[in-house]
Formats: C-alpha cells, structure tokens, sequence
C-alpha cells in the first residue's frame, strides 16, 4: 500500500519536475593518474508536496517495481545533458560525471536512442560521461546490457558496473561485460581495515580487475583508515562521505535548470 501511494508522488515528481540531482566527488588515489578536471557521480533525490526531501532508497525501489523507473531514467539523463549544455563553465571544468541507470532501461532501445540523440543535439562530449549500472542488473539482462554498454562505447561514453562483488559469479561474467570501471560494493569497503575477509576480497576484486585492464572505484569510503588500506591495496579511486558529501548540482523549478 505504501509503495502504491509512492507510485502516485512519483509520477507527480516527474510531471512537476521536483526532482533533484547531487554530485559526490570520486578522487584519484596513488594508482591513478590526477583528473585535469572534476569526477563525480550523480546522485537522485525526489521533493515532496511538503518540500521535504526524500532519498533514493526510499523511492527508487517502488519505481522499479511498477515500471517507473525507465521515466526516471530518462529524466536524469535528459535533465544533466541539458544542464551542462546550458552551463558551459560548469561543462569546462568536468572531467568526467557519472549516470546510474536501473536494469530495466537496459533493455529500453528508445531511451538508448534518445541519449545518443541528446548528445547530438547538444554537442557534448560523450568521452565525459560514464553510465552506472549495478553487477545484478548487468547479469540479469546480460545480452540487453552487452548490446547497451556497446552502443554507447560506441559513441565514446565509459561503464561502470556497481556494486561489484555482491553476485555469487562476478569473476565470471566480468570478462564478458565491456566495462571500464569497476565499483567495489560497499559492503566489503566500510569495514575492510577491521574485517581481515572482506580486505582479501576487495584485494581479489582490484587485482582481478587490473588484469583485465579495468580501473577500480571503492565506495563507502568513510575515514581515512579506510582510505589509507585502500592506497595499500592499490585502488585505483575512492568515493564516499570520508572524502565528501554529496552536494546539490542540478534544481529544477518549472523547466528552468539552476545550477547551485
């Protein structure tokens, strides 16, 4: 019933366009190369009737369950390729920004189309995005990711695959999927300088990812006890509240786009 009225505030949200979008800051660690300019991912909230803010976890779930996730999808992309076109300072000093999509737009040849179509038509640089979709996404739509993923590298965007180590086979499908970056779960990085198993697996996950020629991401990255471990084990960025909170980019009031 609660997810039911979610529903309705949720296609309220995206008629009345009171959805928000948050930039988190992912830094190089001593692997990787200094960015020449700002790396970040983007991060979704939704405004209530109240003005109150509500988090993705808390609405996300309900989209995906009754086939709305797609329109939002589609808003996020549509809505930051817009902002940056019309913010061409902001476009300037970004090196590289992050999109998450849900496994169901995977399989959405038109919101592929309308992003390719969005680039052309405002003229950005496909090579500063990277599309976001989680281990369990990409291998439950396995072919429909494979032929999305393609289509986009095509056109110069890079892959991240999330939550990497959650699947019980995700060595075996990661030499399938044409990713470029590798976002270790969360769940083995909060706790890795005191938990000896989840260091080794986060070990694995990067040494593994390395030989495949794919840069690692460690997410969760909450002190700097963490963040020294994972200089140790080579990680090649860190992103998390340890490093920096998520701070409010892109508002949108009627169909202006403000930068904050």
């Amino acid at each position: 019933h609660g997810e039911m009225q979610l529903v309705t505030r949720i296609s309220s949200a995206l008629e009345q366009n009171r959805l928000q979008l948050w930039a988190q800051k992912i830094i190089p660690l001593g692997g990787a190369p200094e960015a020449p300019g700002e790396h970040y991912e983007l991060l979704l909230s939704m405004v209530n009737d109240d003005d109150n803010t509500v988090p993705p976890g808390a609405f996300l779930p309900a989209a995906e369950r009754y086939n709305l996730i797609t329109r939002v999808d589609r808003w996020v992309v549509g809505t930051t390729l817009r902002w940056f076109a019309g913010h061409p300072d902001k476009y300037k000093k970004l090196d590289m920004c992050s999109i998450n999509l849900s496994g169901q737009s995977l399989s959405d040849e038109e919101l592929l189309k309308d992003i390719i179509r969005n680039f052309n038509n405002y003229g950005l640089t496909p090579e500063k995005f990277c599309f976001e979709v989680t281990e369990t996404a990409a291998i439950a739509n396995l072919n429909s990711a494979t032929k999305f993923i393609h289509s986009l590298k095509q056109l110069g965007c890079s892959f991240a695959l999330d939550d990497f180590g959650s699947g019980l086979s995700s060595f075996a499908y990661l030499k399938n999927l044409p990713v470029d970056f590798i976002k270790i779960d969360g769940l083995f990085i909060k706790d890795l300088h005191t938990d000896p198993m989840h260091l080794a697996l986060v070990k694995s996950i990067n040494d593994v990812g390395h030989v495949l020629g794919k840069k690692t991401i460690a997410e969760f990255v909450e002190n700097n006890k963490i963040l020294k471990k994972l200089e140790e084990l080579g990680v090649d960025y860190a992103q998390g509240f340890g490093i920096a909170k998520p701070q409010l980019l892109i508002t949108v009031i009627s169909d202006d786009i403000l930068a904050n």
